[in-house]
């Protein structure tokens, strides 16, 4: 009887699991044909997760745009750099006598902290971390290639590098408050995410035309990271930045940066401003100012460009376009004579000439020579009638900001409220303006009437496929004097500066050229009240054109408070120390002649070189001899036998020496590079279309590809520059290059 309840509860209990499992089975199935039906878990699509695990992405990295001058030499470029890591993890070392992490962190410290320029505690702390990985912050991202070699010399254990790219201005203190700087931003909340953003100048106004976007390849892998055999590529193409073209042109910046160099070393002022402008186009040639910085190391103390965001009372200068006013209006006669020394404002303190006495009775002409506030104010007053002064300050565009493509730009004050206030704006007191409307301003002296548009980008061309996005032509901004009253004001303005007994500009006479301008003497606000006193508490300016008979070139120096050794020196001194060298460089520069050593077109050619024409598609051979022949050397790029490329382009003139690049078809070989200028890589890099990297200044002394090797697109070329003439011995040259990368 026993035996058949246990049975029984036997059979029960198995029916029980039985129906359990079977119930479990119907759960299971349908949970599995919901899940192949749908395609989702809780709320997640399964393919795109097994998609995610399986598949690996690479980032193709892009390039933020370069900005060259108007001749293409490279002012901002991403260049390679490298990020210095300690590997902390221990498991990464599989052999005992081969360590792949950091085993003594003191030791390493003390090697490494004097290269990174970091104190040897600091740097221990951070290899004494519980991490697997750190990097050394600031003082360790963007090294260049000689310091990263530096570092491996050193040996150290679990001391490794990623290669990274770092954006490099060449040419250092350049322009730079026009260039600015772009600089990597890295995401607090996570260091490995980072962005080169521009931060001043045009690297911040241009950035979303020279932002670049990685691309990125995508493929199946299997659960270790491994690719599959056979896997397809899915790439997504990088999006380089645009490249920018500035009007601004290195040889013209460099006389501006060098000569503004010496007066600083000199005088020592508060500031220097300096504008080179071509008046018939508006386009800016130079733009610098002083205090400057360099942007690789961003050592600012100013980051404002005081050449568009500085207003003061230009002085003297302002008398060029009270002038032409005058002259316009026909009220202007330079043999009309009156008193100078004083002239009373009816309730208000007289308006005095700069050496309170006067002169005497004088002609108009002599007044405008000699510089006379009261000839300027009988003008202004009695003549022109500071009503119409007013619309000729509009008309010259005095009156609103210049519209120039750069952040900053501020507008001038004119102050015509009170009536020694209208008066005082005729000779540059009591109202504000900036460098750049003044610029503005005079090309209208110097092109016949019209007065162009002042402007810093030439063009903005797309970097793959070299297609020009914006193309800036010159704009004609209004007409507010006739080509007859420009030429007569050149005229007269050239009596100021030539050697003759009145003018107040003979020292910005420059032998052969016949040079127009007026200079300045400007007052500085005392934040107490009144004006700053003192001798060398002005703004001296000048405000020049040349030659005379068709002005090529504007160029505009201002000085601030220089410290000036006695009051024997003028504050015309610095600025001509910076005005007479640009100008008469430039000049010489854009094969502008001196007045008495003219030659004939044939001499010129023969002496100097001759204007390139276009190369393409003719025969490689007789282009070379047909360079040879004019003491230029043709470098060729290929083994084709017809030129489809040249640099520099047609309407370029090439002086003896200077190299021709032409590219043919077939194979491009290195060629020996030892002694040629940062402008000739730049040159070849652009035709080979080989990587560049360049350490140093002056001349190539060592490249990395060796001569005659075929090149491939892309290839990474490292060359280092030396000056010339370099007399430091081998140990001084490495205790400088320590302090350099210590930098």
């Amino acid at each position: 009887m026993k035996m058949k309840i246990k049975n029984k509860n036997i059979n029960r209990g198995a029916a029980l699991v039985s129906l359990f499992f079977t119930v479990l089975f119907f759960i299971l199935i349908s949970r599995f044909m919901y899940i192949q039906l749908n395609g989702e878990v809780d709320g997640q699509v399964l393919a795109a997760i097994a998609e995610e695990k399986y598949s690996e992405k690479r980032i193709i990295e892009a390039r933020r745009g370069s900005i060259f001058d108007r001749n293409g030499l490279s002012i901002a470029q991403d260049t390679s750099a490298y990020t210095v890591v300690a590997i902390l993890d221990e498991s990464l070392t599989v052999q005992e006598d081969k360590p792949r992490h950091v085993i003594d962190p003191l030791d390493s410290a003390k090697k490494l902290a004097p290269l990174l320029n970091m104190e040897v505690a600091e740097v221990e702390e951070i290899l004494t971390k519980d991490k697997k990985q750190v990097e050394f912050g600031s003082n360790g991202r963007d090294i260049s290639h000689s310091l990263k070699q530096k570092i491996e010399d050193l040996e150290l254990p679990g001391i490794a590098f990623i290669r990274d790219y770092k954006r490099y201005y060449p040419s250092g203190t350049f322009a730079s408050n026009v260039v600015g700087y772009a600089q990597k931003v890295y995401d607090e909340e996570d260091p490995t995410k980072v962005e080169l953003i521009g931060q001043l100048g045009l690297e911040k106004s241009l950035d979303s035309y020279l932002k670049e976007k990685d691309g990125f390849m995508t493929y199946k892998s299997d659960k270790k990271g491994f690719r599959l055999p056979d896997a397809k590529e899915q790439i997504t193409a990088p999006e380089n930045g645009n490249d920018i073209y500035l009007t601004i042109d290195q040889k013209i910046q460099t006389f501006l940066e060098d000569a503004m160099n010496n007066v600083i070393e000199e005088y020592e002022p508060e500031k220097i401003i300096g504008i080179v402008a071509d008046p018939k186009t508006g386009e800016i040639l130079a733009m610098g100012t002083r205090p400057s910085f360099d942007p690789n190391i961003r050592n600012i103390s100013n980051y404002l460009n005081d050449a568009i965001s500085y207003r003061f009372e230009p002085g003297s200068t302002m008398k060029i376009f009270t002038l032409a006013a005058a002259i316009e209006e026909g009220v202007y006669n330079g043999d009309d004579r009156f008193h100078s020394g004083s002239y009373p404002i009816k309730g208000g303190k007289p308006i005095q000439d700069h050496n309170k006495v006067g002169w005497g009775t004088i002609s108009f002409l002599e007044g405008v020579q000699r510089s006379s506030n009261v000839g300027f104010a009988i003008l202004a007053n009695e003549k022109l009638g500071t009503d119409r002064l007013e619309q000729y300050l509009g008309r010259f565009g005095l009156t609103e900001p210049t519209g120039i493509e750069l952040e900053g730009e501020v507008n001038s004050t004119i102050n015509f409220k009170w009536e020694r206030d209208k008066i005082s704006t005729a000779f540059g007191q009591g109202s504000a303006i900036t460098p750049i409307q003044q610029i503005q301003a005079a090309t209208a002296i110097a092109n016949n009437g019209k007065m162009m548009q002042p402007y810093v980008i030439d063009q903005i061309v797309d970097h793959d496929t070299n297609e020009v996005i914006e193309d800036h032509e010159p704009v004609i901004k209004g007409n507010p004097i006739s080509e007859k009253t420009a030429q007569s004001v050149l005229e007269i303005l050239r009596t100021v500066v030539s050697p003759t007994e009145n003018g107040t500009g003979k020292l910005y006479n420059i032998e052969g050229y016949e040079v127009a301008g007026k200079t300045g003497t400007a007052q500085i606000p005392d934040p107490e009240g009144g004006y700053l006193t003192g001798h060398g508490n002005n703004i001296f300016s000048f405000l020049g054109m040349a030659p005379k008979d068709n002005p090529r070139l504007i160029v505009y120096i201002a000085v601030q408070q220089p410290k000036l050794k006695g009051f024997e020196v003028s504050g015309a001194e610095p600025v001509s120390k910076i005005f007479n060298p640009v100008m008469k460089n430039s000049l010489q520069y854009l094969n502008i002649e001196p007045e008495e050593q003219k030659e004939t077109e044939q001499a010129k050619v023969d002496k100097l070189g001759f204007e390139l024409s276009g190369f393409e598609d003719e025969s490689v051979n007789k282009v070379t001899d047909r360079l040879v022949e004019k003491s230029i050397v043709p470098v060729v790029l290929g083994n084709g036998t017809q030129v489809i490329q040249q640099l520099p382009n047609e309407g370029v003139f090439a002086l003896p020496g200077d190299k021709v690049f032409l590219k043919t078809s077939g194979d491009v070989s290195m060629p020996d590079m030892t002694g040629w200028s940062f402008r000739d890589l730049n040159r070849y890099s652009n035709l080979s279309k080989v990587i560049l990297e360049v350490e140093g200044n002056g001349y190539v002394t060592t490249q990395s590809i060796k001569p005659g090797t075929i090149l491939k697109e892309k290839d990474l070329l490292k060359v280092k520059l030396s000056p010339p003439y370099n007399n430091t011995t081998e140990e001084e040259e490495k205790v400088e290059d320590s302090k350099k990368e210590s930098e």
